[in-house]
């Protein structure tokens, strides 16, 4: 009999899988009866404990789902959970340098694993970058980067600024006066430097640019002042060749209400500016009150500005409506001319 099970399982057992293994040996043995376990166990090679947890899993319910062949946490162990005081030892580590909620799970690290693993392996721990990684997400560990999302302290009376700068624009498009949001877009480099932001080339056909961002001294820099409609949804870029000053940015809404204002509001006595509070068009900025004020004889219209509070320049409406698509129509393309 013994030779009649051995034989059996050397043609089946390289095509069975270790649940169906156990539960192979388990049947044998229920129906050989009495004696039987020590008869498969010597056949086969499996051990009398694998062979009674195969009889036993047949005879109770429920059974293991068919997909899994041994219970969760079943298996060999891994072998930096063999090591006592490791992920003591891991923490001690981290902790000094550690960043986030401490009563939040989501937690994240600036050591590096390889480095995190050369100091344990000082300790006398047996590990690798990659356990130390593994490791890591056990404990709730992940890599994360920075956010920009801490503003300042904030005024108490923001809101009221920005209702009352609402309640302004209201007014003034309900009277078919116009508003404007303004402001200037950072400088760019112009010539063969890098933009950010990739576009669709033919594969292996990069564009080219220069290695390095030095100032082209010829060409130099550009610095676009914008100036959008709120009503009329449209705007005007002014693009600068020399410093952004008080000065360039009057000129520039001049030369909106020219090219496009002086035709929208043809019966418009005054005009509404919003902008931010530092730069070219800040609220101390005494040369553009002076333009401001030079700009409303030369036109005849009479001026209101209304800064937007310290900080929140992001929602300046030019910000979202204008520029943001200058930027898109730009990415990966070098601005190599005026």
């Amino acid at each position: 009999m013994e030779e009649i099970i051995a034989k059996k399982f050397s043609m089946l057992g390289e095509t069975l899988n270790e649940r169906q293994r156990r539960l192979w040996t388990a049947t044998e043995t229920l129906s050989l009866g009495y004696g039987a376990v020590s008869i498969v166990s010597r056949a086969t090679g499996i051990s009398r404990v694998t062979i009674m947890r195969g009889i036993k899993e047949i005879n109770e319910e429920p059974r293991l789902p068919p997909e899994r062949s041994r219970l969760s946490g079943g298996g060999r162990k891994k072998g930096y959970e063999l090591q006592p005081n490791l992920k003591l030892s891991l923490e001690a580590i981290i902790e000094p340098t550690a960043k986030g909620d401490p009563m939040s799970p989501l937690r994240w690290t600036t050591h590096s694993t390889r480095r995190l693993a050369e100091s344990l392996q000082q300790q006398g721990f047996d590990i690798s970058k990659s356990q130390v990684c593994r490791l890591l997400r056990e404990m709730e560990y992940q890599l994360a980067a920075n956010r920009k999302s801490i503003e300042g302290t904030a005024n108490p009376d923001r809101n009221e600024q920005f209702e009352f700068i609402n309640g302004q624009s209201t007014k003034f498009l309900k009277c078919g006066n116009p508003v404007i949001s303004v402001d200037a877009k950072k400088k760019e480099l112009i010539g063969n430097f890098k933009q950010n932001g990739r576009v669709w080339r033919p594969k292996g056909e990069p564009e080219l640019v220069k290695m390095y961002d030095f100032i082209d001294e010829k060409l130099g820099k550009a610095s676009p002042y914008g100036v959008y409609d709120l009503k009329q949804n449209v705007g005007l870029v002014n693009v600068g060749i020399d410093h952004d000053t008080a000065e360039f940015a009057v000129e520039s809404i001049h030369r909106w209400w020219e090219h496009l204002g002086k035709r929208l509001y043809a019966k418009a006595k005054h005009l509404l500016i919003t902008a931010d509070s530092g730069g070219s068009n800040g609220n101390r900025n005494r040369l553009w009150k002076y333009c401001l004020q030079d700009f409303s004889d030369k036109s005849g219209l009479t001026v209101h500005v209304s800064h937007l509070p310290p900080g929140t320049s992001k929602w300046n409406k030019i910000e979202h409506r204008l520029f943001n698509h200058i930027s898109m129509n730009w990415k990966g393309q070098p601005l190599v001319s005026m």
